[in-house]
Protein backbone atom coordinates (compact mmCIF):
# COMPACT_ATOMS: atom_id res chain seq x y z
CA UNK A 1 0.00 0.00 0.00
CA UNK A 2 2.56 2.20 0.29
CA UNK A 3 1.24 4.10 3.35
CA UNK A 4 2.58 7.54 3.94
CA UNK A 5 2.20 9.23 7.19
CA UNK A 6 -0.53 12.10 5.93
CA UNK A 7 -2.75 9.01 4.70
CA UNK A 8 -5.91 8.85 5.62
CA UNK A 9 -6.85 4.72 5.52
CA UNK A 10 -10.15 2.87 4.87
CA UNK A 11 -10.38 -0.38 6.31
CA UNK A 12 -13.64 -2.57 6.20
CA UNK A 13 -13.83 -5.31 8.74
CA UNK A 14 -11.44 -4.67 11.17
CA UNK A 15 -12.23 -7.25 13.02
CA UNK A 16 -10.07 -7.48 16.05
CA UNK A 17 -7.73 -4.58 14.69
CA UNK A 18 -4.44 -6.61 14.24
CA UNK A 19 -4.10 -4.82 10.72
CA UNK A 20 -5.92 -1.34 11.80
CA UNK A 21 -2.75 -1.42 14.79
CA UNK A 22 -0.23 -1.93 12.43
CA UNK A 23 -1.71 0.85 10.16
CA UNK A 24 -2.34 3.09 13.04
CA UNK A 25 1.25 3.41 13.39
CA UNK A 26 2.52 4.63 10.19
CA UNK A 27 -0.73 6.84 8.88
CA UNK A 28 -2.53 9.87 9.99
CA UNK A 29 -5.82 8.38 10.64
CA UNK A 30 -7.50 5.19 10.02
CA UNK A 31 -11.39 5.26 9.48
CA UNK A 32 -12.36 1.27 10.14
CA UNK A 33 -15.85 0.30 9.09
CA UNK A 34 -17.32 -2.75 11.27
CA UNK A 35 -20.81 -3.79 11.34
CA UNK A 36 -20.08 -5.95 14.55
CA UNK A 37 -21.18 -3.86 17.86
CA UNK A 38 -19.18 -6.68 19.59
CA UNK A 39 -16.24 -6.68 17.52
CA UNK A 40 -16.30 -2.68 17.57
CA UNK A 41 -16.07 -2.86 21.22
CA UNK A 42 -12.89 -4.96 20.87
CA UNK A 43 -10.89 -2.50 18.87
CA UNK A 44 -11.65 0.47 20.60
CA UNK A 45 -10.22 -1.35 24.09
CA UNK A 46 -7.32 -1.97 22.17
CA UNK A 47 -6.58 1.26 21.41
CA UNK A 48 -7.99 3.06 24.62
CA UNK A 49 -5.27 5.08 26.68
CA UNK A 50 -2.90 4.23 23.58
CA UNK A 51 -1.25 7.14 21.74
CA UNK A 52 -3.33 5.73 18.55
CA UNK A 53 -6.98 6.12 19.50
CA UNK A 54 -7.08 9.49 18.49
CA UNK A 55 -6.09 8.57 15.03
CA UNK A 56 -8.95 5.77 14.80
CA UNK A 57 -12.24 6.66 13.94
CA UNK A 58 -14.74 3.53 13.98
CA UNK A 59 -17.90 3.81 11.49
CA UNK A 60 -20.51 1.62 12.87
CA UNK A 61 -23.00 -0.34 10.23
CA UNK A 62 -22.79 -2.15 6.44
CA UNK A 63 -20.26 -0.07 4.13
CA UNK A 64 -22.66 -0.77 1.52
CA UNK A 65 -25.45 1.10 3.04
CA UNK A 66 -22.96 4.21 4.16
CA UNK A 67 -21.74 7.17 2.19
CA UNK A 68 -17.42 6.37 1.89
CA UNK A 69 -15.63 9.48 3.75
CA UNK A 70 -12.50 10.66 2.20
CA UNK A 71 -9.57 9.03 2.05
CA UNK A 72 -6.17 8.11 0.47
CA UNK A 73 -6.33 4.24 -0.18
CA UNK A 74 -8.40 1.27 0.81
CA UNK A 75 -6.70 -1.72 2.96
CA UNK A 76 -9.02 -4.31 4.30
CA UNK A 77 -9.17 -7.96 4.49
CA UNK A 78 -12.47 -7.67 3.44
CA UNK A 79 -15.46 -9.81 4.25
CA UNK A 80 -15.95 -12.22 1.03
CA UNK A 81 -19.72 -12.12 0.70
CA UNK A 82 -19.39 -8.38 -0.04
CA UNK A 83 -16.19 -8.60 -2.75
CA UNK A 84 -18.53 -7.52 -6.11
CA UNK A 85 -20.95 -4.99 -4.81
CA UNK A 86 -17.47 -3.14 -2.32
CA UNK A 87 -15.52 -2.96 -5.25
CA UNK A 88 -17.96 -1.26 -7.65
CA UNK A 89 -18.93 1.22 -4.70
CA UNK A 90 -15.12 1.94 -4.20
CA UNK A 91 -14.61 2.38 -8.37
CA UNK A 92 -17.38 4.73 -8.27
CA UNK A 93 -16.35 6.69 -5.70
CA UNK A 94 -15.48 10.39 -5.54
CA UNK A 95 -12.95 12.07 -4.52
CA UNK A 96 -10.72 9.69 -6.32
CA UNK A 97 -8.31 7.49 -4.21
CA UNK A 98 -4.69 6.49 -4.36
CA UNK A 99 -5.49 2.60 -4.40
CA UNK A 100 -6.88 0.12 -2.64
CA UNK A 101 -5.07 -3.22 -1.37
CA UNK A 102 -7.54 -6.16 -0.47
CA UNK A 103 -7.87 -9.59 0.19
CA UNK A 104 -10.02 -11.59 -1.72
CA UNK A 105 -11.45 -15.24 -2.57
CA UNK A 106 -8.53 -16.82 -4.63
CA UNK A 107 -11.36 -17.29 -7.52
CA UNK A 108 -12.75 -14.10 -7.16
CA UNK A 109 -9.24 -12.12 -7.74
CA UNK A 110 -8.56 -14.31 -10.53
CA UNK A 111 -11.87 -13.10 -12.12
CA UNK A 112 -11.08 -9.67 -11.21
CA UNK A 113 -7.65 -9.96 -13.33
CA UNK A 114 -8.92 -12.58 -16.14
CA UNK A 115 -8.54 -11.52 -20.07
CA UNK A 116 -10.61 -11.89 -22.68
CA UNK A 117 -10.52 -15.90 -24.42
CA UNK A 118 -9.69 -16.93 -20.94
CA UNK A 119 -12.17 -19.46 -18.97
CA UNK A 120 -12.76 -16.79 -15.96
CA UNK A 121 -13.42 -13.81 -17.60
CA UNK A 122 -16.50 -12.35 -16.84
CA UNK A 123 -19.05 -8.95 -16.28
CA UNK A 124 -16.56 -8.67 -13.52
CA UNK A 125 -13.66 -8.38 -15.21
CA UNK A 126 -14.15 -6.33 -18.34
CA UNK A 127 -16.26 -3.70 -15.95
CA UNK A 128 -13.31 -3.58 -13.26
CA UNK A 129 -10.20 -3.08 -15.76
CA UNK A 130 -12.75 -0.35 -17.78
CA UNK A 131 -12.41 1.99 -14.65
CA UNK A 132 -9.06 0.76 -12.66
CA UNK A 133 -5.76 -1.54 -13.46
CA UNK A 134 -5.82 -4.43 -11.26
CA UNK A 135 -3.28 -6.35 -9.79
CA UNK A 136 -2.63 -9.57 -8.30
CA UNK A 137 -0.13 -9.29 -5.64
CA UNK A 138 -0.09 -12.82 -4.00
CA UNK A 139 -1.66 -15.63 -2.87
CA UNK A 140 -2.61 -16.41 0.83
CA UNK A 141 -3.04 -19.71 2.09
CA UNK A 142 -5.61 -20.81 4.13
CA UNK A 143 -3.44 -22.53 6.68
CA UNK A 144 -2.29 -18.62 7.33
CA UNK A 145 -5.59 -18.53 8.84
CA UNK A 146 -7.28 -19.41 12.32
CA UNK A 147 -9.35 -21.20 12.14
CA UNK A 148 -8.47 -22.30 8.71
CA UNK A 149 -11.32 -21.43 6.12
CA UNK A 150 -12.42 -23.73 3.03
CA UNK A 151 -11.08 -21.60 0.69
CA UNK A 152 -7.68 -19.89 -0.34
CA UNK A 153 -7.39 -16.43 -1.12
CA UNK A 154 -5.50 -13.68 -3.15
CA UNK A 155 -4.33 -10.36 -2.31
CA UNK A 156 -5.15 -7.47 -5.68
CA UNK A 157 -4.06 -3.96 -5.93
CA UNK A 158 -6.95 -1.67 -7.36
CA UNK A 159 -6.07 1.64 -8.70
CA UNK A 160 -8.87 4.20 -10.53
CA UNK A 161 -8.30 5.06 -13.97
CA UNK A 162 -8.08 8.89 -13.16
CA UNK A 163 -9.66 10.54 -15.07
CA UNK A 164 -11.85 7.66 -15.95
CA UNK A 165 -12.94 6.59 -19.43
CA UNK A 166 -15.39 8.68 -20.88
CA UNK A 167 -18.20 6.72 -20.94
CA UNK A 168 -21.67 6.72 -19.16
CA UNK A 169 -21.21 3.38 -16.86
CA UNK A 170 -24.89 2.63 -16.38
CA UNK A 171 -25.35 2.69 -20.14
CA UNK A 172 -22.09 0.33 -20.93
CA UNK A 173 -22.97 -1.86 -18.00
CA UNK A 174 -26.39 -2.58 -19.60
CA UNK A 175 -24.51 -3.90 -22.51
CA UNK A 176 -22.06 -5.99 -21.11
CA UNK A 177 -24.75 -7.35 -18.87
CA UNK A 178 -26.53 -8.16 -22.27
CA UNK A 179 -23.26 -9.48 -23.81
CA UNK A 180 -22.51 -12.09 -20.85
CA UNK A 181 -25.58 -13.63 -19.54
CA UNK A 182 -24.94 -16.20 -22.38
CA UNK A 183 -21.00 -15.04 -23.08
CA UNK A 184 -20.67 -18.22 -25.14
CA UNK A 185 -23.43 -17.45 -27.41
CA UNK A 186 -22.65 -14.63 -30.69
CA UNK A 187 -24.07 -11.31 -30.20
CA UNK A 188 -26.61 -11.93 -32.87
CA UNK A 189 -28.31 -14.41 -30.88
CA UNK A 190 -27.53 -12.92 -27.28
CA UNK A 191 -29.55 -9.96 -28.58
CA UNK A 192 -32.41 -11.81 -30.20
CA UNK A 193 -33.97 -12.17 -26.80
CA UNK A 194 -37.63 -11.37 -26.46
CA UNK A 195 -36.59 -9.76 -22.98
CA UNK A 196 -33.62 -7.84 -24.72
CA UNK A 197 -35.32 -6.34 -27.38
CA UNK A 198 -38.30 -5.36 -25.25
CA UNK A 199 -35.79 -3.25 -22.81
CA UNK A 200 -33.99 -2.04 -26.28
CA UNK A 201 -37.41 -1.54 -27.61
CA UNK A 202 -38.48 0.83 -24.85
CA UNK A 203 -35.34 2.85 -24.46
CA UNK A 204 -35.47 3.49 -27.87
CA UNK A 205 -38.66 4.89 -28.17
CA UNK A 206 -37.83 6.96 -25.52
CA UNK A 207 -34.99 8.92 -26.71
CA UNK A 208 -36.74 8.17 -30.83
CA UNK A 209 -40.22 7.51 -30.77
CA UNK A 210 -39.57 4.95 -33.31
CA UNK A 211 -39.98 1.15 -33.83
CA UNK A 212 -38.62 -1.65 -35.65
CA UNK A 213 -35.77 -1.74 -32.73
CA UNK A 214 -35.07 -5.74 -34.03
CA UNK A 215 -33.94 -4.80 -37.25
CA UNK A 216 -31.99 -2.24 -36.10
CA UNK A 217 -30.24 -4.10 -33.24
CA UNK A 218 -29.04 -6.28 -36.18
CA UNK A 219 -27.79 -3.66 -38.42
CA UNK A 220 -25.63 -2.12 -35.87
CA UNK A 221 -24.15 -5.79 -34.89
CA UNK A 222 -23.56 -6.41 -38.70
CA UNK A 223 -22.09 -2.77 -39.36
CA UNK A 224 -19.82 -2.43 -36.06
CA UNK A 225 -18.72 -6.21 -37.21
CA UNK A 226 -19.60 -8.15 -34.07
CA UNK A 227 -22.31 -10.16 -34.91
CA UNK A 228 -20.38 -13.27 -34.71
CA UNK A 229 -18.33 -12.70 -31.97
CA UNK A 230 -18.82 -13.68 -28.80
CA UNK A 231 -18.64 -11.85 -25.35
CA UNK A 232 -15.99 -13.75 -23.39
CA UNK A 233 -13.21 -12.75 -26.47
CA UNK A 234 -14.07 -8.91 -26.25
CA UNK A 235 -12.21 -6.83 -25.00
CA UNK A 236 -12.78 -3.43 -23.59
CA UNK A 237 -12.49 -1.74 -26.65
CA UNK A 238 -14.69 -4.02 -28.70
CA UNK A 239 -17.59 -2.93 -26.50
CA UNK A 240 -16.91 0.22 -26.55
CA UNK A 241 -16.84 0.97 -30.29
CA UNK A 242 -19.93 -1.29 -29.80
CA UNK A 243 -21.49 0.35 -27.48
CA UNK A 244 -20.81 3.78 -29.57
CA UNK A 245 -22.22 1.85 -32.84
CA UNK A 246 -25.78 1.62 -30.57
CA UNK A 247 -26.00 5.06 -29.33
CA UNK A 248 -24.83 6.98 -32.50
CA UNK A 249 -28.39 4.53 -33.84
CA UNK A 250 -30.32 5.69 -31.07
CA UNK A 251 -30.64 2.78 -29.57
CA UNK A 252 -29.48 3.16 -25.21
CA UNK A 253 -29.00 0.69 -22.06
CA UNK A 254 -29.72 2.89 -19.02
Amino acid sequence: AALRRTDVILEVGPGTGNLTVKMLEKVKKVIACEIDPRLVGELQKRVQGTCLANKLEIKVGDVLKTDLPFFDACVANLPYQISSPFVFKLLLHRPFFRCAILMFQREFALRLVAKPGTKLYCRLSINTQLLARVDHLMKVGKNNFRPPPKVESSVVRIEPKNPPPPINFQEWDGLVRIAFVRKNKTLAAAFKSSAVEQLLDHNYRIHCSLHNTVKKIQTVLKNTGYSEKRARSMDIDDFIRLLHGFNSEGIHFS
